[in-house]
């Protein structure tokens, strides 16, 4: 994306989507593999919080070193490998955090994603997320 910015040091919220938003991470399994590439994954941040929605993926990072873009298209190309077939649409949004964002707040946020689509009564119930404050 022209005008994109790759501060290191910096936190950024991405948000990417599956190919025609399929619902593919409802297979709790293909769910699971994403998330251990995730975990394993990427050189170049490090994974603040994240939430595996059915067809989204909302991801809190910390950008260690080198471009955002590399950092998730490395994400997204070894996902979908592990997958065995393209999973993801081209490109991602971003976001990065200002100065004086709570990032705890934020993650709560992302991670409440799976109640506000009526997916779950509780948070508990839903197995595709994690934060760092837990």
């Amino acid at each position: 994306r022209s005008g994109r910015v790759s501060d290191p040091g910096r936190i950024y919220l991405i948000t990417t989507v599956t190919l025609g938003r399929k619902p593919i991470f409802a297979d709790f399994h293909l769910a699971r593999r994403t998330i251990r590439t995730l975990q394993n994954q990427p050189r170049g941040a490090s994974t603040l919080a994240f939430v595996l929605m059915p067809d989204h993926l909302h991801w809190l990072l910390q950008l260690d070193d080198g471009k955002l873009s590399t950092v998730v298209g490395r994400f997204k190309g070894e996902s979908a490998r592990c997958i065995g077939k393209p999973i993801w649409q081209p490109g991602f949004h971003d976001r990065a955090a200002r100065r004086g964002d709570d990032l705890r707040e934020m993650a709560r946020y992302l991670v409440a994603n799976p109640l506000r689509a009526g997916l779950v009564d509780d948070i508990g119930d839903y197995p595709h997320w994690d934060a760092i404050w837990l």
